[in-house]
């Protein structure tokens, strides 16, 4: 796919850049604040100090040092949310984003106030008003910070071209549905590739049949069926979903981690995801010949039969399922569970049907967080859950970025994605709220697993990385920033995750 713009840029930019830079960096330095204040090292450090303003002079001590720093820290941010916001009211930002910012603009003076009373008494409530009212900040940032930059995007949200895009949507689904329709009879399969391509809804298919590999060498052969079998599994999305099911046990067993529980967890959870992919390439294999990202894969081009996927993916299912059994009756359950989802109720019911897919959808990647911890534990527990809402949270924020890159092929399938029922606009709106969503999600998982400083340099560090990818998404609207954006979520995950694994199990 060429990279071209997303969305025509006007000729100029009525908001200074500095603005919305400015409004950037105040929100990173207010979540840094609220994780200090949620991750129970670093707040168990800042607490060292019961005067206020002043603390002791004796920074030999590492709890004194840091509760300096922290103090520090929140003056200088203090300074920066102010300038962000003179800065915002000054320049010819939205009304509404002038309004919202009253919020940070009040509640940082009352911050101080509590962080006073918080130092110098010890009351149990005081450190949750902290917290809450950082987080009140931290959103009036994110909210006048995603209303600045969408004040120049093009109106490419009209109620017509939603309306246009939900059309063809429509007249997309009968084709998938009739595709779900053929696989459960089982009336289609590898023998039908000499039938002649077929134009469904104007769209010719882009993928081209494979030739036999009756005439390839036995190894060669061997290869290609191999990896053609390889590919069904979805191999590029185990790492990730393995490394939230380690970062679940790791919360879960802390340093008493057994290395056998871990290989039975991620084999079942290899296994599962291997079944889940399976039976989405079967499902979708009509409308992948019809997307160019997806043309090439093995059910698309015949490559594989669509019996001996089906029973390729059903091998794997049990095998999945027998595997966490062996680990407990609970994590068999949830596996049972996330591949009924991702197979069945994302793939033919949310993805072709619904613009919310993408969000609800977020479900089947949050679930191993829940089956490491239950696989450990065996009943699911407050810090798996939190965890898995980070992972949900996270989503919509990950993978908008890539609608936005291949929206014209998302359209070419007929999925009613974010970008072409709502817009561009809207769709680089969203993407910066399930960020600013998942960073607090972030701060609640410090709180309640009682993470230290690694993690809590992991998400500040890592998440000021994906909001600024984001902020440039916003200015720039072009397939090359959603892609940075894109892997800059990516990054932000995995460094999350496995900060969480050696902060639980080697801090």
């Amino acid at each position: 796919m060429s990279r071209v713009t997303l969305a025509v840029a006007t000729d100029t930019d009525s908001v200074p850049t500095r603005v919305t830079t400015l409004l950037a960096a105040a929100a990173v330095g207010v979540y840094l604040l609220i994780v200090i204040g949620a991750t129970t090292t670093l707040s168990h450090a800042a607490a060292a100090c019961t005067t206020w303003p002043a603390c002791g002079v004796d920074l030999s001590n590492p709890r004194l040092a840091i509760a300096w720093g922290h103090r520090i820290a929140a003056a200088l941010v203090g300074l920066l949310v102010l300038g962000a916001i003179v800065a915002a009211w000054r320049a010819p930002t939205p009304r509404r984003a002038k309004t919202v910012l009253a919020v940070p603009f009040v509640l940082y003076p009352v911050q101080i106030g509590i962080g006073a009373l918080a130092a110098t008494t010890s009351a149990e409530w005081i450190s949750t008003a902290h917290l809450l009212c950082g987080v009140g900040i931290f959103t009036g940032l994110v909210v006048a910070l995603a209303w600045t930059l969408e004040i120049d995007a093009p109106g490419t949200d009209t109620p017509a071209a939603a309306a246009d895009t939900d059309a063809r949507a429509a007249d997309a689904a009968p084709s998938a549905a009739t595709a779900t329709d053929q696989v459960t009879a089982g009336t289609v399969s590898a023998d039908d590739s000499d039938e002649p391509a077929v134009v469904e809804n104007g769209v010719e298919p882009l993928s081209n049949r494979s030739p036999s590999p009756a005439d390839e060498g036995l190894i060669e052969r061997a290869r290609t069926v191999g990896t053609a079998y390889f590919r069904l599994m979805k191999p590029r999305l185990m790492w990730l979903l393995c490394l939230v099911a380690a970062a679940g046990m790791a919360l879960a067993a802390g340093p008493n981690l057994d290395a056998g529980t871990v290989v039975r967890v991620l084999g079942g959870g290899v296994l599962a995801i291997g079944a889940s992919g399976t039976f989405n390439h079967v499902l979708e294999r009509d409308i992948d010949r019809r997307m160019q990202r997806t043309a090439d894969r093995p059910l698309a081009t015949d490559e594989v039969g669509v019996r001996n996927a089906m029973i390729f993916g059903c091998v794997l299912a049990v095998a999945s399922l027998g595997l966490f059994a062996t680990v407990n009756l609970l994590s068999a359950a949830l596996g049972l569970c996330a591949i009924l989802f991702y197979s069945v109720i994302y793939t033919l019911v949310l993805k072709p049907n619904t613009v919310q897919n993408t969000v609800l959808g977020g479900a089947a990647g949050a679930l191993p967080a829940i089956i490491g911890w239950v696989g450990v534990t065996g009943k699911i527990g407050i810090p798996g859950l939190a965890l898995a809402g980070v992972i949900f949270l996270w989503t919509p924020a990950h993978f908008y970025n890539l609608a936005l890159a291949y929206k014209d092929d998302y359209e070419r399938g007929g999925f009613p994605m974010m970008p072409l029922v709502r817009g561009d606009r809207v769709t680089r709106r969203h993407i910066l709220w399930y960020l600013g969503a998942t960073l607090l999600g972030a701060s609640v998982l410090a709180a309640v697993a009682e993470l230290g400083w690694l993690y809590g340099a992991a998400t500040v560090a890592f998440g000021g990385l994906f909001l600024w990818a984001v902020v440039r998404l916003h200015r720039e609207r072009t397939e090359d920033a959603a892609f940075r954006a894109f892997h800059a979520s990516n990054a932000y995950l995995g460094a999350v995750l496995v900060a969480v694994v050696i902060d639980a199990v080697v801090l």
